[in-house]
Order: C-alpha cells, then structure tokens, then sequence
C-alpha cells in the first residue's frame, strides 16, 4: 500500500489514516500513558472501563475500625461509639454502582420498601470522600435528603444526574472549607408518573410523607454513621422537592433543623386532596409556620433560592414576611439569571446556599491523633 508522510513525520495511508496495525499500538501506547497520568478515574470518565451495575458498598473505614470483613456485620463497641453519633444499626442494603465520579467517589442506588408507609421505591445515595477517611471513622456526617422537581419517579434527578453538579458542589465547598461534606440520600418523591403527592399522607393514597420522614431516615440510620439529634438531619429539593423539604422541616422540627427550598410551592395543591381540607392543612406550609411560632420552637432554618429568570420570587417573600419570625428563620438566595432547574439551582448552593446551611448543621469531628 502506498504511504504518504504526515507533517509530523508518522506515516498514513492516502487520505490520512495510520495502517491498522499501527493505529492499534498507537492507541494502546495513548491509553497506557492516559491512564499512567490520570489513573482510574480518567479510564472510568472515558468509558474504558465499566462497574455500573456492580455491588458496591460505603464506609470501608468503618467496616475496618469495627472489625467487619467481606460484608460480615459486626457491631461497633459500645464504649467506642462518641456520644451523639448513632453507628449504623444494619440491616445493611444493597447497593448498586450507579455512577462513578472523577474523584473517586460513587453514587449507589438500592430499593427499598418503607416498613412504616408500605411504598416500594428507589434511593440513590453518595458519601463524600472524608467519610472513608481513617480520621473520621467514629465520627457522624451530617445528611441532605435531596428532592427532586417534576414528578419524581422512577428516578430522582439528583441521583441519576450526576452532571447536574451537586455532588462536585458539596465536595468543592468542603474542600474549600465552605460546606460540610454531606451526605446525599436522594430518595424518589412520587409514587407514580401520573400525580403530585405533595410529599404527604394524602388520605386514600400511597404514604408520600412517611415514606420521606420515616423510612428514608430509618434506611439512612441502618447504612450509615449519623447524628442522634435534628443537627445533622436536613433537606434540600427543588420545586416540587422543594415543597416538600421545607414542609418537612416545618410540620417536624424535632427531627430536621434546615432545608434549602429552590423554585418552590408555598401551599399544597394536588387535587387528590379532593377537597379534604383537614388534612390539606396539616401539610401546608404557612399553618405549619403559625403553629410553630406559636409554640416557640425549636428553631429551624430555611433557604429559600429563587432565579431571576423564573416566577416565585413574591410567594417565596411573601411567606418571609408573613412567617419568618420566632423560631422561623429564613432567608433567600438570589440566582442572577437562574432559570427553573437544576444547575441554577446548584450555582446558587454553591454561591451561597450550601454555605449558609453549613453554618446551622453539625459537623463531623475527626479523632484526634489520627492522620
């Protein structure tokens, strides 16, 4: 075959490509020095390599520090366990990988049927790397249950769309020492693709609110390292979720202390309320405030992030106004240009948002002496 010479001295076939031979040790000399120079998470990023769909499992650190090998669980000394920090009580899920992030972290997904609501659904979960760090193996990490918008199901955007940013803005911000490096539960929030359960008991319908304050915290409980107390419980969501997260915080402040709310609904509206206003109201966001100003506590934090470019702004400063008072804190993050959907509203966690939250949750405390 005749051979023309390129401009950088290698030879081609006509038309500019390397006979097939060579292009093959080419390649296979570009993927050693890729991954030589980047490691796995660049094999992984390129596509050379798949797990997804692989077991995975979290806190490798722990399973160490408490003596469990291959899966075996073996309870931790009670005499080791710091107060305030709640090891995982098991039964231990199963996850698969779902995704598989350039810095090594990874982002499972495991289905659970809620013992207390009865619903079956998907959870996806990721932990930051300082979870797996030996100096914070008896420590507590602080959780963000994560909402999505839309319908919710089957999937959690949070979960499946890693590209979103969210969890590359909470290892950013922790990192720079600006956010507490939270565990993500990102839990479907529908129970089907046709209705909106506005994350509650809506009498005669799948048990939306149990399943979110209930069994999604108990499963948190049994997998991972958390705190005992509302500190380091919060929730983050986005329109519908943000209904949702905030509405949690309000009806149960013993149990969550912060949310950050983005694009979000003020007032229950799913007609299949069917005009039940009882139990309309005992999910509504604005009652939920008057009845806890009332009582004068306990205090709980909201964020509210709204984008110039979408509609809310005035509710969401209306219900400031009205109920952000007493033990009703709140304020707003402005997106410039932030428009109804996700990467807004990461770009206004990582400008402002996730810092503010991380200011009112607890922190995981590393064991002194440990490197």
């Amino acid at each position: 075959m005749q051979h023309d010479q390129q401009g950088d001295g290698s030879p081609t076939t006509k038309g500019g490509r390397r006979p097939k031979r060579l292009r093959l040790l080419v390649i296979s000399g570009g993927l050693a020095l890729t991954l030589a120079a980047g490691g796995g998470a660049v094999a992984y990023k390129y596509g050379l390599f798949s797990d997804i769909g692989e077991p995975v499992s979290f806190g490798k650190v722990e399973a160490r520090e408490t003596g469990r090998e291959k899966g075996e669980e073996k309870a931790a000394k009670a005499s080791d366990t710091r107060p305030g920090v709640r090891m995982p009580t098991g039964p231990k899920a199963e996850f698969v990988r779902t995704n598989r992030l350039p810095d090594g972290t990874q982002i499972g997904r495991t289905t659970l049927t809620g013992p207390k609501s009865g619903f079956t659904g998907d959870v996806w979960v990721w932990v930051p790397k300082e979870y797996d760090d030996p100096k914070y193996a008896k420590s507590a990490f602080p959780v963000l249950i994560s909402l999505p918008g839309g319908r919710g199901y089957p999937t959690n955007y949070w979960g499946t769309g890693p590209g979103l940013g969210l969890q590359k803005a909470v290892s950013d911000g922790a990192k720079a020492g600006r956010s507490l490096p939270f565990i993500l539960i990102m839990p479907v929030h529908n129970a089907d693709t046709k209705h909106h359960f506005d994350a509650s008991d809506i009498p005669g319908q799948p048990k939306m609110g149990t399943w979110m304050v209930e069994d999604v915290p108990d499963f948190t409980k049994a997998n991972f390292r958390t705190f005992t107390s509302r500190d380091g419980w919060a929730f983050m969501g986005s329109s519908a979720g943000g209904f949702g997260a905030f509405k949690h915080v309000l009806k149960y402040p013993d149990r969550f202390k912060a949310a950050i709310a983005s694009g979000v609904d003020i007032v229950p509206d799913s007609p299949l309320w069917n005009g039940n206003t009882q139990a309309m109201d005992e999910n509504n966001p604005e009652k939920l405030a008057e009845k806890l100003i009332a009582a004068g506590g306990p205090d709980v934090y909201i964020n509210f992030q709204i984008g110039t470019a979408e509609t809310g702004r005035e509710k969401a400063e209306q219900f400031m106004k009205d109920y952000g008072k007493g033990p009703v804190h709140t304020t707003l993050q402005v997106i410039q240009d932030g428009e109804h959907n996700g990467k807004s509203y990461v770009r206004g966690m990582r400008e402002g948002a996730l810092e503010w939250i991380s200011k009112v949750m607890a922190a995981p405390t590393p064991e002194p002496g440990v490197r």
